[in-house]
């Protein structure tokens, strides 16, 4: 086995004896270099360093430069920042350069072990998972691909870094749990973690819900209410769809961000606050700084540090994975036998591209844990990838002979609401795709599914669907949303 190549980039002479010792003693040797043109000579020389650690020196800028200088012409190179323990900014500035990893010095033996194992352990080990993280509320985070596997780092990473977060990606990709592993890896994890979803209120009641209001400051207001903020003191919150806040919000949760200062509705005392703001989107934000719907100002200071989910379709080595852990749990959820995904299915899986992310792939594997028809199932990812949406009426019975084997060991009750349950998750899944597709022009959805512009607009009553703030202020007016309907 060949010996991975590392490279220490350092200047200070006890960082250099006191890594090499430690490196020697995890039977690693490493090559030594100055910050600056040497660093960045050896790294055009053939070996390629597998991993480099470097010091970020005093600050007068130039061990950044040369870091800068390394990324640009190596930017798959694996840079370890060492680091003064408290000095945060280098750090910060080195993580946006594309460090992958940092240890603070004075070195402590188990730090560097743990940074060897994950980044030296990486590079041979595409398709090898680590165990699922589970959270509250059925929650879980996996990290079963190279691509997960750095977002896992970059949690870590960050969770000591008390800075804001954005993370980015389409819906069902994993945002809620990525900032649910930053809390849990923070110092702030025996604090509160609380999800604020910012689309699913109107500007005001989402105001009083994050900023609370005194007593007397609105009619019916006998009380004061305390705010999420004031919940969260010494805790984490994610802002969820940020994207959807209103400029007069948006101002207030820049102030927040800044001065660490806000005050309820109503009152006049400043508030203090200490807690750590994520915030979420799936949104092109870029795009809505430019086109002036989000604050530019609260945007960089939101965007301290950026983690972009991938969605499931471009990491599908993670579906073999994905679909076991999945049924393993739901069967013991259901207390049913879990159900085997033939070889056939699980490359029927990775070739369809679950526009739903994983809250879709969840779905899909409790369906087949109660149908437990592979046929069905095989049929099912045909009907959607040809036409892109969930066909309706998903047959929910007779149970075949494989799954109705233990319908017995359940009253068949609760059976029948576990089907008629995943029938409605269907339903409105395939409906507020369809809506989002079509930004709720619901004559040009009710086409879409197949059904009768009547039948959509029952199903959007019966499920209480409303619409994103986008289109909500048209929707009260009677307007249509680019198109009748």
């Amino acid at each position: 086995m060949i010996s991975p190549c590392i490279l220490v980039v350092a200047s200070e002479p006890a960082i250099v004896h006191s890594l090499n010792a430690m490196l020697a003693d995890c039977s690693y040797r490493a090559e030594e270099s100055q910050i600056g043109a040497e660093a960045i000579a050896r790294v055009q020389r053939n070996p390629i360093p597998d991993l480099v650690f470097f010091e970020l020196g005093s600050g007068d800028g130039g061990g950044l430069q040369t870091l800068r200088q390394l990324r640009s012409s190596h930017p798959d190179l694996t840079v370890v920042v060492l680091s003064a323990k408290g000095d945060t900014r280098q750090v910060v500035d080195a993580i946006r350069l594309g460090a992958h990893d940092y240890l603070n010095v004075p070195l402590q033996e188990t730090e560097l072990q743990r940074v060897l194992v994950r980044h030296l352990a990486d590079q041979g080990s595409e398709g090898v998972a680590g165990p699922a993280e589970e959270f509250e509320e059925g929650q879980f985070f996996v990290a079963a691909s190279p691509v997960m596997r750095k977002v896992r780092v970059q949690a870590e990473l960050l969770a000591n870094i008390d800075v804001p977060v954005l993370i980015l990606g389409e819906g069902g990709t994993g945002k809620e749990v990525t900032a649910q592993l930053i809390h849990k890896l923070s110092p702030r994890s025996k604090g509160t973690f609380l999800k604020v979803n910012c689309a699913a209120l109107p500007g005001e009641l989402l105001e009083r819900e994050l900023f609370g209001y005194e007593r007397g400051a609105l009619t019916g207001a006998t009380q004061t209410k305390v705010g999420k903020f004031d919940l969260c003191q010494k805790g984490t919150i994610l802002l969820d769809e940020v994207g959807e806040i209103s400029a007069n919000l948006q101002a207030r949760l820049l102030h927040v961000l800044r001065d660490k200062q806000f005050f309820r509705l109503g009152g006049e005392n400043m508030i203090e606050v200490d807690v750590r703001i994520l915030a979420a989107t799936n949104i092109k934000v870029e795009e809505a700084v430019q086109e002036r719907r989000f604050s530019e100002d609260l945007y960089y200071r939101l965007s301290a540090f950026t983690i972009t989910l991938p969605p499931l379709r471009e990491r599908q080595e993670e579906i073999p994975m994905l679909l076991r852990y999945l049924m393993g749990r739901m069967a013991t959820q259901y207390s049913r036998p879990a159900v085997r995904f033939s070889p056939t299915l699980i490359k029927a899986c990775q070739r369809y591209p679950w526009p739903g992310n994983l809250r879709e792939l969840e779905n899909f594997v409790k369906r087949f844990l109660v149908m437990g028809d592979e046929a069905i199932a095989m049929a099912e990812l045909r009907a959607i990838g040809r036409q892109n949406y969930v066909v309706l009426d998903v047959p929910c019975g007779p149970v075949p002979p494989l799954a109705a084997t233990t319908i017995s060991q359940a009253p068949t009750t609760q059976w029948k609401s576990v089907l008629h349950t995943l029938k409605a998750e269907t339903e409105v899944n395939a409906i507020s795709r369809a809506l989002e597709k079509t930004r709720w022009n619901r004559k040009e959805a009710a086409q879409l599914l197949r059904i009768s512009y009547r039948g959509l607009l029952y199903k959007i009553q019966q499920y209480e669907l409303t619409p994103p703030t986008a289109y909500a202020s048209a929707f009260v007016k009677g307007e249509r949303w680019k198109g009748n309907g």
